[in-house]
């Protein structure tokens, strides 16, 4: 064995003693030597306090217990998400796009991801951005009215009017009820 190799091991040796004594400590604060386990259930409830924040309307509490919970359970793609949208409409969209990215990284399948990204890039002036996740949300949903209709407004803030009204026609073919693509139609057509 080479003197760096020995060296290397001894260090290897002395940082795995460290991480074990710091283990140990954390365990010796603990009553009993139990370990603390965080519930199901505790997740759960918080989610729900700020599900009815939310329908209060108070952003805030909301924003707090999603934060609470996602700190206990970071993998979890509903709890990130609601996060990222009480971000986004408290007004901070930049910790909003970053959240729902992050949320890509662990499903970059979700349409409804992608639209809300496409519209918070919108809200900030990234119009390219916004049109790469539209059409990213119909690659995989090709039957949501909603994401044809914001993919619509996008297309005629970016002036390509002739594909914006093919959007807001297929969101009319999907949901006939849509007024607002109908009124946003009309007035496309009376521009042109």
């Amino acid at each position: 064995m080479s003197v760096f190799a020995i060296m290397m091991f001894a260090a290897t040796l002395y940082f795995a003693y460290q991480i074990f004594r710091h283990v140990q400590s954390l365990e010796d604060v603990l009553p009993n030597n139990e370990a603390r386990v965080v519930s199901v259930v505790d997740i759960d409830s918080l989610v729900e306090e700020a599900d009815e924040a939310y329908s209060r309307e108070d952003l805030q509490t909301a924003q707090e217990k999603l934060g609470q919970a996602y700190l206990l359970e970071p993998q979890n793609l509903e709890i990130l998400n609601k996060l990222a949208f009480i971000h986004g409409k408290r007004g901070d969209v930049q910790l909003a796009i970053d959240l729902y990215k992050r949320s890509l990284e662990m499903d970059d399948n979700d349409d409804l991801v992608h639209n809300a990204l496409a519209s918070l890039y919108r809200t900030k002036g990234s119009l390219i951005l916004a049109k790469e996740h539209y059409e990213k949300a119909l690659s995989i949903d090709a039957n949501y009215a909603i994401t044809y209709y914001n993919y619509a407004n996008l297309l005629a803030d970016l002036g390509e009017n002739e594909k914006a009204e093919a959007m807001y026609l297929r969101a009319i073919e999907f949901d006939s009820e849509m007024n607002e693509a109908r009124e946003a139609l009309e007035t496309l057509r009376k521009v042109q």
